[in-house]
């Protein structure tokens, strides 16, 4: 699980959404955009689907996952694929 106390385009209130992380100033959930990207949709989609989070939050939460994911316990040879691989959405 990532740590998303750093990145300023989400929040969490425990009265809100049953505690999930949420872009920030929506009721719209961080997981519902991984979700909808590994279904297949591009960032255009989630953002024509959820009106109130902006591609400047979307960039944000993906940049914040890859360089999570950077940092993380993964074997050296696979470190840095994250990032190509969140980053590519943007040019889809």
């Amino acid at each position: 699980m990532l740590d998303w106390t750093s990145c300023p385009a989400v929040e969490r209130d425990p009265r809100r959404v049953s505690g999930a992380w949420v872009f920030r100033g929506t009721r719209v959930p961080v997981r519902a955009l991984f979700e909808n990207l590994e279904g297949g949709a591009r960032v255009a989609d989630f953002l024509a689907w959820f009106p109130g989070v902006t591609k400047e939050q979307v960039e944000a939460v993906l940049e914040h996952a890859a360089r999570s994911a950077a940092g993380s316990a993964a074997p050296a040879h696979r470190r840095g694929r994250s990032s190509n691989f969140f980053l590519a959405f943007f040019n889809s």
